[in-house]
């Protein structure tokens, strides 16, 4: 059973998906924005060919050259996002070599291929997807990261584990929010796989991703939240017409730069979140508060409730089960002395 103290968003399909909303307001406006069914077919066997012929030719590509492996790592992911029917749009520079941590906000499944397309990675998932029939031998046979999200007293050997591959020189893509979240909202970045970038002395890349519709306003279509299925995320973006998907990779934050966790998390969440604003737009995530483009505003992280752990003096609702020391970012210095005492051998 997963922990309540997980971190959660609470967005949902219903509240805040444009599929779900279109349809509920005006069943014609859905065909302004939707390819016809047999197209969205086709684009789902696309998808699953490409995807299907990358694994299998996964013992061939081991052989390859480490330069010509990335190469083709990112040419294959690229291919599989432009099957789904999504363009794909990257700014920025290239990520840097050698050992690098990879954060970014969390928005979809698209996210996983867009990113190995910026710096081929070792993805952290947790670890219920390894037993999944298929896709855990999949994702298990691209090196995966897998992690207790749940154990918390597994969180120090976690860390140390991330901090090893990185030194290794390998990169690592992690999404601190540890959710997703629609795309008009989005969370805090938690601290703890931070601690690992610091400890194996990498840089952190952040990269934003955002996901756009033909006219340029932003698009929840991508979204897989809450108790949304994968089928009906798969469905949903194969039928998006002009779909686009915005990789901006920024600058990175170098080792030295950030003397702990918590500043280079902040630093990392606030590269993300630069260039956004509020709008009013309802959805699940708060009193219709939502992030869009605007190169004036600085980034509001969305919390509910009263209390001093979120920002502008706000804090995580009860409801959601969130502990505000684990909110904060879980390491081994934000621990509570009881549970500290329990790992230790002594009283609980």
């Amino acid at each position: 059973m997963m922990s309540a103290w997980l971190p959660t968003a609470p967005c949902t399909p219903a509240a805040c998906v444009d599929s779900a909303r279109s349809a509920a307001a005006s069943p014609m406006a859905l065909w302004a924005w939707v390819v016809p069914p047999s197209r969205a077919v086709l684009r789902l066997v696309a998808v699953a060919v490409v995807t299907v012929t990358g694994f299998a030719l996964t013992p061939l590509a081991a052989r390859l050259s480490p330069a010509r492996r990335d190469r083709l790592v990112r040419w294959w992911c690229r291919m599989v996002v432009r099957a789904a029917g999504v363009r794909v749009r990257t700014t920025g520079g290239e990520a840097p070599k050698g050992g690098v941590l990879l954060v970014a906000n969390h928005i979809s499944w698209l996210d996983i291929p867009l990113l190995a397309a910026v710096r081929p990675a070792r993805m952290l998932a947790k670890s219920e997807i390894r037993d999944w029939p298929v896709a855990g031998a999949m994702v298990a046979r691209g090196g995966t990261l897998f992690i207790e999200r749940d154990r918390l007293r597994a969180l120090p050997e976690t860390v140390a584990r991330i901090a090893a591959v990185l030194r290794e020189g390998a990169a690592v893509v992690a999404f601190p929010e540890g959710s997703t979240w629609c795309g008009r909202a989005r969370g805090s970045f938690r601290r703890a796989v931070f601690q690992a970038a610091l400890d194996a002395g990498v840089p952190v890349q952040p990269v934003r991703i955002r996901y756009r519709q033909h006219d340029e306003t932003t698009s929840t279509a991508p979204a897989f939240v809450g108790d949304d299925t994968l089928g009906a995320s798969l469905w949903r973006v194969a039928s998006a017409r002009g779909l686009v998907a915005e990789v901006d990779v920024l600058r990175p934050l170098e080792p030295g730069t950030h003397p702990d966790r918590r500043g280079l998390a902040l630093a990392a969440e606030s590269a993300t979140g630069e260039g956004v604003r509020r709008e009013s737009v309802s959805c699940a995530a708060g009193t219709g508060s939502h992030v869009a483009e605007d190169p004036n505003q600085p980034v509001r992280r969305l919390t509910t409730g009263p209390g001093r752990w979120g920002s502008g003096g706000e804090a995580p609702s009860r409801v959601q089960g969130q502990r505000p020391w684990l909110r904060e970012g879980v390491g081994w210095g934000t621990i509570p002395p009881r549970l500290r005492r329990h790992r230790a051998g002594g009283a609980r």
